[in-house]
């Protein structure tokens, strides 16, 4: 898939990466291209499975919510498709993923008030199938790239 794409399918992703709202006729004059032709190169891009959406992101501690807490789970193999299931109706759990290493699930989770995410770390710890857990509140964010590294773009151009 990745060497289908073209240095102007690079430019408009890294457009879009910078600001989702780029217009398309924004990125047709960086391009050197009409409106409508980005127009189908987004779509094609969308039905190839490169984009897969664009989102807003959002300041956390301007909604009222603390700083993010990750929570790895090492969990019972054999249970996990009932408890991600669990997992994926909580609210306060806003990304899901299967790793690898000693912990094989992790949660990112956001809460209200700190004091809140002892609770709703207790309450999924004992959920069937979880047999430990460790959790990791972020104090601050250092770096949150909305670019991709500058070699990827470089392959097969």
């Amino acid at each position: 898939m990745e060497n289908s794409l073209d240095k102007i399918d690079h430019k408009i992703i890294s457009h879009l990466l910078a600001d989702g709202r780029a217009s398309f006729s924004h990125i047709a004059k960086d391009v050197n291209l009409t409106d409508v032709a980005i127009k189908k190169r987004v779509e094609r891009l969308r039905r190839k499975g490169v984009i897969t959406s664009i989102t807003a992101n959002l300041d956390l501690g301007s909604l009222g919510y603390e700083n993010p807490i990750y929570v790895q789970m090492r969990t019972d193999i054999s249970k996990n498709r009932d408890l991600v299931k669990r997992l994926k109706e909580f609210d306060y759990v806003i990304e899901l993923h299967q790793v690898l290493g000693e912990y094989n699930i992790l949660a990112k989770i956001i809460v209200p008030k700190i004091g809140m995410a002892e609770k709703f770390i207790e309450q999924l710890g004992v959920i069937d199938g979880v047999l430990d857990i460790k959790s990791l509140v972020v104090m601050s964010e250092i770096k949150k790239s909305a670019s991709l590294p500058t070699f990827s773009f470089q392959k097969k151009l």
